[in-house]
């Protein structure tokens, strides 16, 4: 079965259960849930996050779209395993957690299936339909192996390889992650007036928890965005290349993370690199900042992290002699 995704205006979505009479929601959502009925029950948890949750009618399509997923994965492990959803036993949230890390998945990825399986019940105690809370006690073991080291950045020989074989598309994105130290969805939002090259900053206007930050752009970066301005802004040689599809203001032709990652990676593979996603990128402006201001507090600041705790254990790394010279006199 497939799922239609995170698509239009997430209020207009929710009045499909809003809109309905308390027993008519009820009703629905035990049935949904009775049946395993994948597409309603995705529907009333991506309601339920609008109406409930912490971002509300504001959540991300890239949240929307995991919590989405995560409640497939649930669904398809509870009718595999024959597990009445409205009345789960009591091991049966535990038993999820642990068929998945044995099949080999880790840990931070479990809590994600958890935190969507666990939106799937908030919703259905929203509706009415049950009073089960199962992931209330079940435990999802840590992992004690630090971010940076499980996903390391990418290295200054990979970065550069690519860059020499990138196109201008894939050489801008790869700075805005490399250097600007961007998430993804950040730089594919980007608006031509948020980039001043002049003045080096980047107005992140669409930042994690809808939070603003202006962001230093190294020379590199700067110069690379002038060059992609001169071929792709309004009025550029290349503006209008019949590949558009997103508003003309702003910066990048597509916005869908499946085609940024299309284009970066046939990069990563003309050089001979092993593309790891976008993460490696922000990594490695992380750890670069870190070893040369020693700030983490700087350094998340640049990434647009709430908690230097963030920074510190998946982000940005100093080498284990950083102190050789502070201690030589000693």
């Amino acid at each position: 079965m497939t799922l239609a995704l995170y698509s239009g205006n997430l209020l207009a979505q929710s009045h499909e259960w809003t809109n309905l009479h308390d027993e008519e929601l009820r009703r629905r959502a035990v049935k949904a849930a009775g049946e395993k009925d994948l597409p309603a029950l995705v529907s009333l948890t991506t309601a339920f996050l609008t109406v409930q949750g912490k971002s509300g009618v504001l959540t991300s399509p890239r949240t929307v779209e995991a919590y989405e997923l995560g409640v497939r994965h649930f669904v398809e492990f509870a009718t595999a395993q024959a597990v009445n959803i409205l009345r789960p036993g009591r091991h049966d949230a535990q038993n999820y957690i642990n068929t998945m890390l044995a099949a080999g998945r880790k840990p931070a990825g479990v809590h994600l299936k958890v935190a969507a399986a666990s939106a799937l019940y908030r919703a259905l105690r929203w509706a009415g339909a049950t009073e089960a809370d199962p992931f209330r006690e079940a435990r999802v073991p840590k992992d004690p192996t630090p971010g940076i080291i499980k996903r390391p950045p990418y290295t200054e020989d990979e970065l550069a390889d690519v860059l020499d074989r990138a196109d201008t598309h894939a050489k801008f994105l790869l700075f805005l992650t490399a250097h600007a130290g961007l998430r993804i969805s950040e730089a594919l939002n980007l608006h031509w007036d948020d980039i001043d090259e002049a003045a080096k900053r980047i107005h992140v206007r669409s930042g994690k928890g809808r939070k603003d930050r202006i962001v230093a752009m190294s020379t590199s970066l700067a110069r690379a965005a002038r060059h992609y301005r001169g071929l792709y802004a309004p009025g550029g040689p290349d503006h209008t290349d019949g590949k558009r599809t997103t508003p003309p203001e702003n910066v990048f032709r597509y916005a869908e993370m499946t085609t940024a990652r299309y284009h970066l990676s046939k990069a990563f593979k003309l050089a001979g690199v092993d593309f790891r996603g976008f993460h490696p990128g922000r990594k490695y402006a992380g750890t670069r900042l870190l070893r040369q201001i020693k700030d983490f507090g700087r350094v998340a600041a640049h990434l647009g992290h709430e908690s230097v705790d963030t920074t510190r254990k998946g982000y940005a790394s100093l080498a284990a002699d950083d102190l050789k010279d502070d201690l030589a006199g000693w």
